[in-house]
């Protein structure tokens, strides 16, 4: 056999390693090969992928969902107080203790307490304590009993100067008695339900501690807002036994129509968004309004506590007590205990009372013909003027002339179916134009009374008829 040149060799070596790097070039490039490979098994080929020169192109952004201005979702779950840090400064050990403010609670509570800690931020001489918890109300007391929990937290030993409470939201269902399941805001239902507002009120009364209710706001539901409003009606009726204060923020979170409304002022006048999405909890700046209505209540107590505390200690502030007092001071000098004031609002007016009326009103036929006193049929009264008919059958004569018999009535000068021309021309009756002047030249003076013209008599106006 004859021996291949050289050359010929080495040239089949170069057109099999061109044919197969153009394979895998072609094969990097095809996905569809890629996958039926990996389809079937095949055994993937370790190659060098191929880098597009580098070249300057735009940054591509995560596009993410536009966040509502003040309306984080954080009722769900913890509130905001606890998902933000812990750390605070140290406290000088030689301050006065802290006029501490305890806020309990639903999730309303819970933003309450965040409006709080907000508007009291730079106030390191109050603090708000925070005792809400979320999904929890008077109703259901197997998941969460308030009351006990109320005088449990008063008998911890922690020193609680003041308590504001905001509950409801989750209160519209049955309450469930052993065996007995009692209706929703039935007679029996708000009985039962004012006498556990009223134990959790007797809680704090009793270690002489104030309790502000903050009733319950408008909500995007119409019904539910009709429930809440049963409920301040139990709260109000309550605070207004003992004369406590009762905070009613419907209004402030309602339109000039008294309805639900997402959008409002804030405490700074702006137009913000005030309300979640769910119609009932509040954003950031709405716990910051909401917390404004309360702001009052505690700046009274909190100056009644202590009345020099814009720059004196509150230990000087304080009354003496009976051992350091001297002997000579009168008792009436000891301060008289601070009582809690409810605030001015729009107390409700009764109902008015109408008038009785009677059973049967007087009767009166819609058919028979209206009779006068006398018994004649009712009509124009008869004048006992002279001349009344006359005048009368004139003035009848004239229309009928007129509207009946189309006949014409004399023009008089001066008047809108005077249409002489020029001006002032010829007069009917046969009177002479008088000279116009211009009105520039014409003197200023006054025109003469015009004799009225008289009304014609019957007779007159027949003579008219016939002449036409």
């Amino acid at each position: 056999m004859r021996r291949l040149p050289r050359s010929f060799g080495l040239l089949a070596i170069l057109l099999f390693a061109l044919f197969s790097g153009g394979a895998d070039s072609a094969r990097a490039q095809d996905p569809v090969a890629d996958f039926f490979q990996g389809l079937f098994g095949g055994r993937p080929h370790a190659r060098p992928q191929a880098h597009p020169p580098a070249r300057e192109t735009g940054r591509m952004r995560r596009l993410v969902p536009h966040r509502e201005y003040g309306a984080p979702a954080y009722w769900h779950g913890q509130s905001k107080a606890a998902k933000k840090d812990k750390t605070q400064k140290p406290e000088d050990p030689n301050a006065p203790p802290p006029f501490q403010v305890a806020v309990i609670g639903d999730s309303l509570g819970q933003m309450l307490a965040d409006g709080l800690d907000e508007a009291y931020a730079d106030r390191p001489d109050i603090r708000i304590l925070h005792k809400a918890k979320d999904s929890t109300g008077l109703v259901r007391e197997d998941y969460f009993d308030w009351p006990k929990a109320a005088r449990e937290m008063l008998a911890s030993g922690d020193k609680i100067d003041m308590a504001v409470i905001m509950i409801g939201s989750n209160d519209r269902q049955a309450i469930h008695e052993g065996t007995e399941t009692i209706e929703t805001l039935s007679p029996r239902w708000r009985e039962r339900y004012a006498q556990r507002v009223e134990s959790i009120r007797a809680a704090f009364r009793e270690k002489k501690i104030p309790l502000v209710w903050v009733g319950l706001p408008v909500t995007k539901s119409e019904h539910f807002a009709a429930d809440m409003a049963k409920f301040n009606d139990i709260y109000r009726q309550a605070a207004a036994q003992e004369s406590a204060p009762f905070i009613d923020i419907w209004e402030a979170f309602a339109d000039e129509r008294n309805q639900y409304q997402a959008f409002g002022p804030d405490i700074n006048g702006r137009i913000v968004k005030l309300r979640s999405a769910d119609g009932v909890h509040f954003t950031d700046v709405g716990a910051r309004k909401l917390a404004h209505f309360v702001e009052g209540e505690i700046k009274r107590l909190f100056d009644a506590r202590h009345p020099a505390s814009d720059g004196a200690p509150a230990e000087a502030a304080s009354p003496p007590s009976a051992e350091e007092a001297p002997a000579t001071a009168p008792a009436a000098a000891v301060a008289p205990p601070v009582q809690i004031i409810a605030p001015s609002g729009p107390v409700p007016a009764a109902a008015p009372v109408l008038p009785d009326r009677p059973a049967i009103g007087p009767l009166q036929s819609l058919t028979t013909a209206i009779v006068a006193t006398d018994g004649e049929l009712a009509r124009r009264g008869k004048s006992s003027a002279p001349g009344e008919e006359a005048r009368a059958a004139a003035a009848r004569a004239l229309v009928d002339h007129i509207y009946v018999e189309g006949g014409e009535q004399p023009s008089q000068p001066g008047r809108a179916d005077d249409f002489s021309w020029p001006k002032g021309g010829t007069k009917p009756g046969g009177a002479t134009p008088v000279e116009s002047k211009p009105a520039e030249s014409r003197p200023a003076e006054s025109k003469p009374a015009e004799a009225p013209t008289p009304t014609p008599t019957p007779a007159a106006a027949s003579s008219a008829a016939e002449t036409r």
